[in-house]
């Protein structure tokens, strides 16, 4: 999979493109907070592109200012990392490093990583940004090719998000990550109607991966076990959490 593929479909005007380096001494100095993510990110990443800035001036949606959060401009970064390197932690030390929230591409091998989270004010810290919440990521997948994948690439344009202010822009690029998650459980690439639709769907998803982790657990102990009596507690416990994955897949 290529960023360039990602970039693209976003369709951003010529007059919000940067497309600069950015040395990774800036990572460094704002985005580890500890020796051991200073190593990560001197070691495991090979290059960081910032690609463009999207502000009220380059893409004609409001800024946004309030007590929880101020969003003055969204930056798209392109990151390559080395071989075997960290995705999720690298990815999220990256978000920490910006203070604005970032539509990130990161490319390890032939792997292609989408990640996006907000940002908010520090409670304990004045003038300070920290996530909102955990990133929301998804490795974009060549298997995908076709339906699915076409239907997020379309999805993904500028043209298509609710232009209202910067910070309902950004969650609309959520919303079609996240519907490309679901897509992956339900088959059907689809939009959530609402806020609260959208809440649920990340909850759900959520839950079912869980609910997965669970039942590959029980089925692994269940195939190992000797005792009768134990083999059909594990199956009804195997079948309760299939039955509540599949209570949770309505949801998505």
């Amino acid at each position: 999979m290529n960023p360039a593929d990602v970039i693209d479909a976003l369709e951003l005007p010529p007059g919000a493109r940067v497309d600069r380096r950015v040395p990774k001494t800036l990572l460094v100095e704002h985005g580890a907070p500890t020796a051991a993510d200073k190593r990560r990110i001197n070691e495991g990443i090979e290059a960081v592109q910032w690609v463009a800035t999207l502000k009220p001036n380059t893409i004609g949606v409001p800024a946004v200012r309030d007590e929880v959060r101020e969003y003055l401009e969204i930056a798209v970064l392109s990151v390559a990392l080395r071989a075997e390197a960290k995705v999720e932690r690298l990815a999220e030390l990256i978000h920490r490093a910006v203070p604005y929230p970032v539509f990130l591409t990161v490319t390890e091998g032939t792997r292609l990583t989408l990640s996006l989270v907000h940002k908010r004010w520090s409670q304990g810290e004045a003038g300070v940004t920290v996530l909102d919440g955990e990133p929301m990521a998804a490795m974009l997948m060549e298997s995908e090719q076709g339906g699915t994948l076409s239907s997020f690439y379309e999805a993904l344009s500028l043209a298509h998000q609710p232009r209202a202010d910067l910070y309902r822009l950004y969650q609309g690029w959520i919303d079609t990550l996240l519907a490309l998650l679901a897509a992956r459980v339900t088959g059907i690439y689809a939009l959530a109607a609402s806020p609260d639709q959208a809440a649920t769907r990340r909850e759900a998803l959520r839950e079912c991966a869980r609910l997965d982790a669970e039942i590959a657990r029980l089925r692994t102990i269940a195939a190992k076990e000797k005792q009768m009596s134990r083999q059909v507690a594990l199956n009804l416990e195997l079948k309760r959490a299939e039955a509540a994955r599949t209570a949770v897949h309505a949801r998505l």
